[in-house]
């Protein structure tokens, strides 16, 4: 099934690492608090952590445990959280009060929740690429569809969106085809930092098995990666540092050598 699927055998689905990251930090956070006041529940918790040029570091932890809210604290705000605390981007302090400035720092986030929030279902694949940065596909204010087509038709295939057209509406693609949409609208953007949210969440193998390659690459392009999941072979796999997160706080870092299954529940419990 599975090589019907990607043309070719797998015996490990995560593909092998090539590349080594750099010590240069990227992004560092320091201090951050949120309080989300429509839940009376404070979801981030004086969180200190950093990414470095070329990583993929993960967030682990239990549902609810505030992954994404941490996150969607670091990429504007969207929400609507009270936070405090100090984001630095390429060691300049920098203060995001929409998701615009972060995607202007350089920074984008592919949501857990494609359907929702990632998508409009309703809209064709190239219509949800391009959406995301529409200024680079106009002239003068008025959107040039033959930027459109050529920038769609680049990503589906690079990122091997298998569809039978960019024409297609996204509601009739597969979940696997419908997250590489949701991950190419964010790359659209050209981030040097990404933050993936469950990226597999709800798809089959042989997606999987592409996006973990599309990592790999983008990593060796230069691009770091938070990438949060609550599929722990997955983070065990593909990341070169984890952070565990529990009720908020970040409660231990750990390297890709100490980091075990048990080790980053026993930290989530905490």
């Amino acid at each position: 099934i599975i090589k019907d699927m990607v043309g070719r055998e797998i015996n490990n689905i995560y593909p092998e690492k090539t590349y080594t990251p750099s010590k240069e930090i990227v992004l560092k956070v320091k201090n951050l608090n949120s309080y989300n006041y429509k839940t009376s529940k404070q979801v981030a918790k004086n969180v200190n952590f950093h990414l470095n040029k070329g990583e993929v570091v993960g967030l682990a932890g239990l549902m609810g445990a505030g992954r994404t809210e941490i996150a969607l604290s670091i990429f504007g705000n969207p929400k609507g959280y009270e936070t405090s605390g100090d984001i630095y981007v390429y060691g300049k302090k920098v203060s995001f009060h929409h998701p615009s400035d972060a995607l202007k720092a350089g920074i984008a986030y592919v949501s857990e929740d494609r359907k929702n929030e990632g998508l409009i279902l309703m809209q064709d694949v190239k219509q949800n690429i391009t959406i995301s940065n529409l200024k680079e596909i106009a002239n003068n204010g008025i959107l040039n569809h033959n930027k459109e087509i050529l920038v769609a038709e680049k990503y589906r295939k690079d990122i091997n969106i298998k569809t039978p057209s960019i024409e297609q509406t996204v509601e009739n693609l597969s979940g696997g085809n419908q997250q590489k949409v949701s991950i190419a609208k964010g790359l659209f953007t050209h981030p040097n930092i990404l933050i993936l949210d469950e990226p597999t969440r709800g798809i089959d193998v042989g997606a999987k098995f592409e996006i973990y390659t599309l990592i790999n690459k983008l990593i060796k392009q230069g691009m770091s990666i938070i990438m949060i999941s609550s599929e722990l072979p997955e983070l065990l796999a593909m990341s070169d540092r984890i952070y565990v997160v529990a009720e908020g706080k970040i409660t231990g870092e750990l390297s890709k050598e100490e980091a075990t299954q048990e080790r980053v529940m026993r930290l989530a419990t905490l």
